[in-house]
């Protein structure tokens, strides 16, 4: 079966049930469907064939959901543009893809303008909600299509998705999914997700891991409630009023949730699943989520090319955990999905044993097949018959696993490992502390060093409390070098902090500049 398919036994089975809303429109799995039929006509109306690569700029709502579904349904790829990555980073990905067909909204005209005078592969240009000049509308083009199911029958081996990875320095990565791998985080999902009266809170971009997810949870039925922006009062309240029964969201935005002063005034006893992944989050953040959303807190471990999450842990899982003071099995990243393989290697080619550090490899068919156009980059990652994740970690006696680090980021300080996801789990202890990076810096007499930079709630931190903290709790070789106050980390399109950014900057001497309204760099050595 193909992705497609899902959709449409979802349709018939709950034709009548919301599958996609936002603020201003609800639409039923019908409705979507339709309009999926309509769109699908209009692209082979102006010659565009299967297979051919279609990306769509947009913010979160249920239009933009129904172009993705009707790109899928049309026999295209469907390459999603991060709303927040720079132009220079949409054009790379564009043409690095060989998209010819994109479709945007009137938010992001001027991005996607600045596109269409540069990038070399496209074709075709439509503007999803308005008519704005350079390209036509959405609305005109549909209302002479076809509402007939165009009938283009994908194979299992078709890529019907194809995502970013990297591109936040350098060249992004189209990572390449078929129908067949995506057949298989369905079938996961409907393993570890299935109950009824499920709704979706899509509250991260559709544009990255939660549009892939909306998608796959159509198979289950679900009502998918798409957010514009991620604000915590949005968040919370969407929560109580649509009955929301599954969301996830990075550490970061958790940590705003559990802070907010509204935070306990919500009812939440529709939540199953509250999935947090991306990035480590502090054990004190875990116990405040269980404490106020209650026993559904949930984690996870994967990336683009793996299709999904390859590891999970569930909510009794942590629930357990924190009832029974286990700090240690609170900061697991759980055990292995049903149809994946996962292990830990050393750098030799060995699976290594339990409590062993290497890095995380994983096999099975929901992995990506390849890097678009980069058969090199293809092999360095699945070399082996494995795919490298470029994590460290590793797994105890009872098959959770735990996350260390990330390989390329382990500072080498005196011939020592240093992790930095352990320095920057003390920093975030500091209730000033929103986020912060570790990162390591050239050092003559060490080779390199240690170097914090945090982003802080407040312009007051003193820094000389960062340094007091984590004397108290790191050794001597862990001792960051320096500390950096910035008003805003450099991100990814997925919400994730880049450390090379971070550590580019430092080494340039040129940290982030204050923006108006915001407090200057504070540098303490």
């Amino acid at each position: 079966m193909n992705l497609l398919d899902y959709f449409d036994k979802s349709a018939a089975a709950h034709a009548d049930r919301v599958c996609a809303k936002d603020a201003i429109a609800s639409r039923t799995y019908r409705d979507v469907q339709l309009a999926s039929f309509r769109l699908a006509n209009v692209l082979r109306d102006l010659g565009v064939d299967p297979q051919t690569r279609v990306a769509i700029l947009s913010e979160n709502t249920a239009a933009a959901f129904e172009c993705v579904v009707g790109v899928l349904r049309a026999g295209c790829t469907w390459v999603p543009i991060g709303t927040n990555q720079s132009v220079d980073a949409t054009i790379a990905m564009l043409d690095g893809t060989d998209t010819q067909v994109m479709l945007y909204s009137r938010r992001h005209a001027k991005k996607a303008h600045d596109a269409i005078a540069r990038c070399r592969s496209l074709r075709h240009t439509i503007c999803v909600d308005h008519e704005d000049g350079y390209s036509p509308a959405l609305q005109s083009l549909l209302v002479e299509a076809a509402e007939a199911d165009p009938r283009i029958e994908p194979s299992p081996n078709d890529v019907v998705t194809l995502l970013s990875s990297g591109g936040t320095t350098g060249k992004p990565k189209g990572v390449m999914m078929t129908n067949r791998c995506w057949e298989m985080v369905i079938a996961s999902f409907m393993v570890r997700y299935q109950h009824d009266h499920a709704v979706h809170l899509v509250a991260a971009p559709i544009t990255h891991a939660a549009g892939g997810a909306a998608l796959a949870l159509c198979a289950l039925g679900f009502t998918n409630v798409l957010i514009d922006g991620f604000e915590p009062t949005k968040v919370l309240s969407a929560i109580e009023r649509h009955r929301v029964t599954l969301l996830g969201l990075t550490p970061t935005a958790i940590r705003l949730l559990v802070k907010h002063p509204s935070a306990r005034e919500h009812d939440y006893a529709s939540l199953r699943f509250f999935i947090y992944a991306g990035a480590p989050m502090p054990i004190e953040t875990i116990k405040e989520a269980i404490d106020v959303f209650g026993p559904v807190m949930t984690t996870a471990f994967g990336q683009t090319e793996t299709g999904h999450d390859v590891t999970f842990m569930s909510p009794i899982d942590l629930a357990t955990a924190h009832a029974g003071g286990d700090d240690v099995r609170l900061r697991s990243c759980g055990r292995p999905t049903p149809f994946v393989r996962v292990e830990v290697m050393s750098d030799r080619g060995e699976l290594l044993g339990p409590n062993e550090i290497g890095e995380i490899v994983v096999r099975g068919d929901q992995l990506m097949t390849g890097y678009y156009n980069d058969a090199a980059e293809t092999a360095r990652a699945s070399r082996g018959g494995w795919h490298h994740t470029g994590d460290l970690g590793y797994r105890d006696r009872d098959g959770l696993f735990y996350l260390v680090d990330r390989k390329r980021d382990v500072i080498i300080r005196g011939g020592f490992n240093v992790f930095p996801s352990e320095i920057e789990a003390v920093i975030r202890q500091h209730a000033a502390v929103r986020d912060c990076a570790v990162v390591g810096l050239p050092d003559d007499d060490w080779g390199e060093v240690p170097a914090a930079v945090v982003e802080a709630d407040s312009a007051a931190l003193d820094v000389g409390e960062l340094q007091a903290l984590c004397r108290s709790k790191l050794a001597l070789l862990q001792l960051p070098r320096s500390f950096e106050i910035w008003p805003e980390l450099p991100r990814g399109q997925a919400g994730k902090v880049s450390r090379s950014l971070v550590r580019e900057r430092l080494v340039a001497g040129m940290p982030a500049a204050p923006r108006e309204g915001h407090w200057p760099v504070n540098r303490t050595t």
